[in-house]
Parts: C-alpha cells; structure tokens; sequence
C-alpha cells in the first residue's frame, strides 16, 4: 500500500473520531436548552436514517448493478448488532447529563480494557502481556482523568453508572460491526445497524417522554447531532481504516479523546486539570501499545 493511501486513511479516520469527539458537547449544549435525552437520540437517529438513506440511493444510481445487496439475513444481522449502537447513545446522553463531558468520554474509553476482556472470554484464551500492560496503563489514567483521588470532586453515581453502561454496549458495538455482513457496502451496513439502534431510541423515548415532545430540536440540534454522530463519522472510518489498517486507526480514532476534552473546555468552560491531562495521555499511550506490534521482524 502507497504512502499517500496510508496518510489519506490516517486524514480520513482522525476527522471521524475529531467528529464524534465533539458529539458530547453537543449534547450537553442542547440540555442547556432544555431538551430531554429522549428529544436528543431521536432526532440524532431520525435525521441519521434519512441522511444515510440517500447516501444508499446515491450510490445506488452511481453504481447501479455493481452495488451488493443485503440479504434478509444480512438486516437481521444488522439490525440485531446495532441495538447496542442505540444502547450505547441512549447511556452516553444519559452519563453526560450527570457528569462533564471531560468525565463522560474518559468512561466510554474503558472499552479498551472491556475489548481484552470479551476477547479473552470468546476466544477462551489468556490477553498477550502486551495488552495486560496496555489494560493497567488504562486504570491508572482513569483514576488520574476523572480526578477521583481529589477529595474536592464528588462525582454523580448515576453518570458514572451510565457511562460504564456506555463502555459496555460501545464494546459490543465495536466487535460486531466489523464482523457482521462486511460483503455489502459501508452504507447499506450503517443504514441496517441504525434502524436496529432505533428501535432501542425510540422505545426508550417511549418510555421517558412525560412531556410534549419538542420538534424544535430537529432545527436546532438533530442535524448538526445527526452529521456529527450518525452520518460523517461511519462513512469516514469505514472508508479510513481499510488504508491505515486496524492498528494504525485504532491509534488515529483515540483522537476522540482530547477533542472530546478540548471540546468541553472552551465550549462548556468545564475545568481539566492537569493531572487529568496525564491521565488522558495515559489512555491514549495504552491504545497505542495495544496497537503497536513490537517484534522485530525477521
């Protein structure tokens, strides 16, 4: 693979994780005017499924017979990994209402060490001492990002309890979407996993909604959520990662993190200490160990 192939895929997949580093911003943005979570994921996830809908019909006309098409199986499938990207909106959003979004982000990472321990418990087999390193590297930087040694510090239990709940579905999510229907087109696998999130959105939007239900979001937040949390990211990853390899874009997509950051320290004015800082490089450094192969080669 070229060199310019490599650096297009590097650019590709850092400006998805840069756009799914200021989603929570967002959010909390659009708490601060009063929206509920169930107003947010829904117009995320409805303006989402259109958006992605006419990327499909585009590329459908573009493409014409070359264009796979998804079995019914495929959609099952699809639908069946993406109620865990529903699931992992529907407790993001949820985490962030109760803590920072500087918090929130360093919470949804710890799908680095969740990540060794599914492996290891699908595969049936001990994690290399490399990831083992990389898992305890992520422990210490969590405790110093989310600042918990600091007395002064009380942090929500609802949002931590949301945020972990996050890591946990992100996890899932992370596992099936590249091993589920990856004969059929970026587009068509996107459309299916988020019709299959839906029904996880819109059932809790059911069930929460006690109020009149907002349709103002759609104008002021679901679009620039929808472009920033369902549309421009997917796309760009999935065609970034193909050039950078796993390794590499795993390395590139831990940009979310310090934008994430960046993004709740001048937009929302949250406080990052330095320690915090520590503890996120600290994150990002275990990413890049578990990503790295260190052997020489022969």
């Amino acid at each position: 693979m070229s060199q310019n192939n490599v650096l297009k895929g590097v650019f590709l997949v850092a400006l998805g994780a840069t756009s799914y580093g200021m989603l929570a911003t967002f959010v909390k943005m659009a708490y601060n005017e009063g929206y509920t979570t169930a107003e947010v994921t829904s117009s995320q996830f409805i303006l989402g499924i259109l958006g992605i809908l006419l990327i499909n019909a585009f590329q459908k006309v573009k493409h014409k017979k070359n264009v796979v098409k998804a079995t019914s199986k495929n959609i099952f499938n699809l639908m069946l990994a993406g109620t865990s990207l529903g699931m992992t909106s529907v407790f993001y959003y949820l985490a962030v209402r109760y803590i920072p979004v500087s918090i929130g982000i360093v919470l949804l990472m710890q799908t680095v060490w969740m990540g060794v321990l599914l492996e290891m418990i699908l595969e049936k087999k001990l994690p290399s001492k490399q990831k083992i390193v990389a898992v305890f590297i992520v422990l210490i930087g969590t405790i110093l990002a989310t600042n918990i040694i600091n007395n002064d510090i009380e942090l929500d239990w609802r949002g931590i309890a949301w945020g972990i709940l996050a890591a946990a579905s992100f996890t899932t999510t992370m596992f099936t979407a590249n091993r589920v229907a990856t004969e059929i087109s970026s587009a068509q696998r996107s459309l299916y996993m988020l019709l299959g999130g839906a029904v996880i959105v819109f059932s809790f939007a059911l069930a929460t909604q006690n109020t009149p239900f907002d349709f103002s979001i759609f104008l002021k937040w679901g679009i620039v959520l929808s472009l920033f949390g369902t549309i421009i990211p997917p796309m760009l990853m999935n065609a970034g990662f193909p050039l950078t390899g796993i390794g590499l874009g795993s390395i590139v997509s831990a940009l979310e993190l310090p934008v994430s950051v960046l993004m709740a320290f001048i937009l929302l004015h949250e406080k990052v200490m330095l320690l915090q800082w520590i503890g996120i490089v600290l994150i990002i450094l275990s990413i890049i160990i578990m990503n790295v192969n260190f052997k020489k080669k022969a």
